[in-house]
């Protein structure tokens, strides 16, 4: 009995998260030939402020919300400060 736990920003329309459960449900059963009833998948939604990626919250370096709302300034802004990959 395969269970998928996806830990996202909270926030995000049930519609989407039905989306996501019926799609990762296809992968599985897919690769793993099981049955579509044998799969679990688990939501936790984190809010940004418990969230920290290099070191930096994610509410400090892409403000509220969830998903692109707000990063694209977030991230300019803080593109000088992030070291870039090797």
């Amino acid at each position: 009995m395969p269970i998928v736990t996806v830990q996202i920003a909270s926030g995000r329309d049930v519609d989407i998260k039905r989306r996501l459960a019926e799609g990762i449900t296809r992968v599985l059963v897919d690769v793993l030939d099981v049955d579509p009833e044998w799969i679990t998948v688990l939501f936790q939604e984190l809010e940004r402020g418990n969230w920290a990626t290099g070191g930096r919250l994610h509410s400090d370096r892409y403000g509220p919300g969830h998903g692109r709302q707000g990063t694209e300034q977030a991230v300019n802004d803080n593109s000088k400060q992030c070291p870039e990959e090797p």
